[in-house]
């Protein structure tokens, strides 16, 4: 059984509309912003763009614990820049790299967005008191 209380890291990939690029970055640097001021559990936010398609982005994200993830999720800031995204953008998925409490699992799935979870085996480390 997972606890949760593991670091694990978020890819969250997007494709961004023709044309809506400066709009999307603008929405993401607001998002971005709003994140490291209300999330303490967010260890590491950034944005990068494909090298092979200026429309296509990866958020990536890791998280000190799966709660930290939950908040994110429900933070208003959050809420605001995924509406906005609707607008601006055609796909939205993410991928989860480690081990994650259900209640991730869950979250993910009622927000419908598509999700592939990359579950830890036997091998790997996490240097655990580091993020404590």
């Amino acid at each position: 059984m997972v606890d949760g209380k593991n670091p694990f890291i978020i890819l969250a990939r997007v494709t961004v509309k023709e044309g809506m690029v400066n709009d999307y970055l603008a929405i993401a640097a607001e998002a971005d912003r709003a994140v490291k001021e209300t999330e303490e559990g967010m260890l590491f936010h950034n944005f990068d763009v494909d090298p092979d398609d200026p429309n296509k982005f990866v958020w990536t994200e890791i998280y000190r614990k799966s709660e930290d993830f939950l908040f994110h999720a429900d933070n208003p800031p959050v809420q605001e820049y995924v509406q906005k995204h609707s607008e601006l953008a055609t796909h939205f998925s993410i991928e989860i790299y480690g081990n994650v409490s259900q209640a991730v699992i869950e979250k993910i799935n009622f927000l419908e967005i598509p999700l592939k979870y990359f579950a830890t085996t036997a091998v790997g480390f996490v240097r655990s008191e580091r993020f404590s």
